[in-house]
Parts: structure tokens; sequence; C-alpha cells
């Protein structure tokens, strides 16, 4: 006779929740798609930094940029952030670079990574991309107090806007590039081994939240 086991319940703020399947199967997505941006992303630096010269690395990069920001995509999809709006506009940011890059792709007569590098303004639009990411890095900072994620949340905007207003040498542009494709991969790593209802997060205060924003007063989402 085969007996069914209950689920767990977990006491959240507001009342007791269970964790299901598709909870736990969307934080693995989550984790996946974090790890391909982070092992594309380094890639691409390795490849930026050490093979520069070879002319179809710059084909490569355009190649690991699109599945960068793919992935990427799918990780604002299935991140948990209790703040609606907070989700929302990162999910917009992510829009607006991705369109931007294919603009500047299909528009532009020489590779993309070449032109974004020797036209700085155009990270006006490809930047929001990495804003997005830096968003993730932030929430990641605040929820599990990671040290990784406190230093790229930082840096990422440091080396972009120093690379767009020409305040940074190109020896400080390609440390910083790399430690963060170091630390992105090493934050991916560790996510890979974090408790996966930590990543679900409170879902006491997603329903709480949910009921309040039916009655028009808080606009958030569970999602």
């Amino acid at each position: 006779m085969t007996q069914s086991t209950a689920p767990t319940l977990y006491q959240g703020q507001f009342g007791e929740y269970t964790i299901t399947q598709g909870d736990r199967r969307g934080v693995v997505i989550y984790r996946i798609s974090l790890g391909i941006a982070a092992l594309s992303f380094a890639l691409g630096t390795g490849l930026a930094l050490w093979q520069s010269q070879n002319p179809g690395v710059l084909s490569a990069l355009t190649g690991l940029y699109g599945i960068f920001c793919l992935a990427l995509g799918v990780s604002l999809l299935t991140i948990h952030i209790y703040m609606a709006f907070l989700h929302r506009l990162l999910q917009l940011f992510w829009v607006i670079g991705v369109v931007a890059a294919g603009a500047i792709a299909l528009l532009s007569p020489t590779p993309l990574v070449l032109t974004i590098y020797h036209q700085p303004l155009t990270l006006l639009g490809v930047g929001f991309t990495f804003a997005a990411l830096t968003g993730i890095f932030f929430k990641e900072a605040v929820c599990f107090n990671r040290l990784e994620t406190k230093f790229l949340t930082p840096m990422i905007p440091l080396l972009l806007l120093g690379h767009w207003s020409g305040l940074l040498s190109l020896g400080v542009e390609q440390k910083l590039l790399g430690l963060w494709a170091g630390l992105f991969v090493i934050f991916a790593l560790r996510k890979a081994f974090q408790d996966i209802p930590a990543d679900i997060g409170d879902k006491s205060v997603f329903a709480y939240l949910r009921d309040r924003r039916t009655t028009g007063t808080v606009p958030v989402s569970d999602s």
C-alpha cells in the first residue's frame, strides 16, 4: 500500500504556505539561465581580451552576446521579486537593451561589439540590458548578502559610465571587465548550491501583496 507524503508546510509572515514542483522548477530554470548567461559572458570576455585580433572572434562575440541576452531574459522571467514594479522595470530594461542591440547589429556596418566599443553613445540603449543584470545582482545582494554581488552592483555602472565618458583607461577597463566576468561566474556557481526554498521566498508575502493588489492598494504580483 502506497502512503502519500503530505507537502511540507512553511510558516511565512502572513501565514502558512507550501512549495510546489512548479515553484522548484522555476528556480532551477532561473539558476540554469543565470549559469548560461555567466558562461557566455565569461567566454565573450575572454575572447575580447585575448583574441580580439582574430577576425572570426568578432562574429563569435555577437553570437555569445545573443546567448547572454536570451539567458538573461529567461532569468528575469523566473526570478522571484516581491515588488512587481521593480520586476517589470527590470524586464522593461532588458527589452530596451535587446531592441537597441538588435538595431545596432542590423544597421551598423561593423560587428556589434566593435560598434559599441568605438561608439560609446550606443550604451545609452544597450546599457539597459546591463542595468537589468545589475538589478538582479542588487536583489541578490540585499536578499542573500552575497559578497560578489556587492562588488558587481557598483562595478557594472562604473565600468559602463567610465567607458561612455572616456574617464577610464583601456587597462582599467580590461581589468574591470575581467573581474566582472569572474565574479559573475562565481555568483552563478554559488547559486547552483543554494537551497531552493530560499530563492522562492515567502509565498505568504506574495499572496498578501496579490490580495492587496486586487483591492487597488499595492501594485505587486506573485511572479
